[in-house]
């Protein structure tokens, strides 16, 4: 039997060696080359997050991706050369590999291969903490696996029939569909009892305001929840620093409500961890207030800001009360989003006069850094607060 937890293991083994990486990934019409750097270079903090070290990418320019290799032969084989060359450990594309790229493109490159999917589900295998987390994550891996058998198999021959084995037999591979498809099964039926218990915590709060932080991952949920709560969520300059959520009790005056510091979304973020962790975001479905935490400092962070619209509306919650607060503006450097400008620092007054606030309302600008107009953004936190609450609660003396 295959286990699902076994795929962490191509990168949190890194004791001994720091495997090298290869990254690659095609440009098609409707993307720049800008973008597609901007891309790779985020693969490549995934890599990083993930213990490895990245040497070189490789990029192509191509109307779809080639159905049998996904690059073009010659792009495939400049990379082995490289691959075998520099005695490159991995190679990782930045789209989804189906099973036959997958297996096209190990036999010719012959080191091990991954796609951006797979290296997300092994950074979410390492960093689960919580039976919930390490269940979806275990789920979302199978399931990705499973259509990929084959190319694990292959070594395999079916077994051979003879006397009083004659009949349909059963193949390894079939074996492990099967048990596989069992374990997925055992994991769903797992994930419905904590989710029934999760369901009780819940109603047991729901007399209180719920406020959940969202946003890209990295951009400084954490570190604000930290702020906020005076608490010690972990935080990190890595993608996916936090991945269970957490839920704190938060007063601000006299005026208590629950804060949650949920998991970073991503860009191509794999299917199945978004219907596996549809449970873990209940706390974003209930959330009265949505606080979307934006990295300011991010030469992308407009289109990070789609992503996490997009995601917000798979999950059913795009129509949420939302603060967005503009995170890191110590950081914020004009000429990389509007070129127009004067290479200048931005002072508070002029954040607040710009389009970021006039397209984002309300919008608050803050360093959680450096502590930086945060008085700013915990009134109008308090003031959004109070207001669902005295209309929830009318009667309330605990606000006069």
């Amino acid at each position: 039997m295959i286990d699902g937890y076994s795929m962490r293991q191509k990168f949190y083994d890194t004791a001994v060696k720091q495997e090298k990486v290869v990254l690659v990934g095609i440009i098609t019409p409707n993307e720049t080359e800008e973008q597609e750097k901007e891309y790779l270079e985020e693969l490549q903090f995934l890599v990083e997050t993930a213990g490895g070290l990245t040497v070189k990418h490789f990029t192509q320019k191509m109307q779809r991706p080639e159905r049998a290799t996904f690059v073009g032969t010659g792009k495939l084989e400049e990379i082995k050369a490289f691959v075998d060359a520099e005695e490159i450990d991995i190679v990782v594309f930045d789209d989804e590999l189906s099973p036959s790229q997958l297996r096209n493109i190990e036999n010719e490159l012959q080191v091990k291969i991954l796609d951006r999917s797979n290296l997300i589900l092994d950074i979410f295998a390492g960093r689960a903490q919580t039976a919930q987390a390490k269940t979806q994550v275990e789920l979302a891996q199978l399931q990705y696996l499973l259509p990929r058998l084959t190319r694990l198999w292959t070594h395999l021959e079916r077994q051979k029939g003879g006397i009083g084995m004659r009949g349909p037999g059963e193949s390894q591979i079939e074996t492990d569909r099967r048990l596989i498809l069992n374990k997925i099964s055992l994991l769903k039926e797992k994930l419905k009892q904590i989710d029934k218990q999760n369901e009780t915590q819940r109603k047991n709060r729901h007399q209180l305001v719920r406020v959940a932080l969202v946003g890209y991952t990295n951009v400084g949920k954490s570190t604000i929840m930290n702020m906020i709560s005076k608490s010690e969520v972990f935080a990190e300059n890595k993608l996916f620093a936090t991945l269970d959520t957490t839920v704190r009790k938060v007063v601000i005056e006299n005026l208590p409500f629950l804060l949650s510091d949920t998991v970073g979304f991503i860009r191509k973020l794999p299917h199945h961890l978004v219907e596996c962790f549809k449970s873990t975001l209940e706390e974003v479905r209930e959330a009265d207030i949505l606080v979307h935490v934006v990295d300011v400092s991010h030469p992308n962070f407009e289109d990070q800001i789609h992503t996490v619209n997009e995601t917000l509306k798979e999950l059913g919650a795009i129509d949420k009360r939302v603060i967005t607060v503009f995170n890191k503006i110590d950081a914020y450097e004009p000429l990389h989003h509007h070129p127009g400008e004067e290479a200048h620092t931005m002072s508070l007054d002029d954040f607040k006069q710009s389009w970021m606030a006039k397209n984002n309302s309300p919008a608050i600008f803050i360093s959680a850094l450096k502590k930086e107009n945060v008085d700013e953004f915990r009134s109008l936190l308090y003031e959004k607060v109070k207001a669902i609450h005295t209309h929830r609660y009318p009667y309330d003396k605990l606000l006069y």
